[in-house]
């Protein structure tokens, strides 16, 4: 996080309250996906710890544990549960922060996103596919008479 420039410096106190405020308000939502998927590399990230912590915990079978094996274990275990947590409160931040600034978009029919080399292509390929469905049936004709001639022999 970058920190506010200090007032002073020949500046009057106020002079960047309103652009900050303004520049807090209108955050890229680019960079609100990109801060959106660093955190879901970081939720994964602490949930495969968790899952090596657990992994590695001896289940109590008449075994006597030390307790402060037991106690450091422990905290670590809600540790990172604990910033698990505060993982995903934060990437339920974003999400709905980038549903906010996208809320005006209309949204964009699929087949305009699909890119097309040429417009006239589909009349090509209607001729295309006409041509290699007459010579798929004239193969399976042709097959079917060798089919015949095996079966009478």
């Amino acid at each position: 996080m970058s920190t506010p420039p200090l007032a002073g410096a020949g500046m009057p106190p106020g002079a960047f309250s309103g652009t900050q405020a303004q520049a807090a308000r209108e955050v890229n939502t680019a960079s609100l996906c990109r801060i959106g998927q660093e955190t879901v590399q970081d939720i994964v990230f602490r949930t495969m710890e968790i899952f090596q912590l657990l992994r590695n915990m001896q289940l109590p079978n008449g075994v006597t544990y030390h307790t402060s094996t037991y106690q450091d274990r422990l905290g670590k275990l809600q540790e990172h549960l604990r910033q698990l947590s505060i993982l995903f409160r934060k990437l339920r931040l974003v999400y709905d922060k980038c549903n906010e600034n996208c809320a005006g978009l209309d949204p964009v029919p699929i087949e305009q996103l699909i890119p097309y080399v040429e417009e006239d292509g589909s009349k090509h390929d209607d001729r295309g596919a006409a041509s290699q469905l007459r010579f798929a049936s004239e193969e399976r004709r042709e097959i079917m008479e060798v089919n015949k001639v095996t079966k009478l022999k």
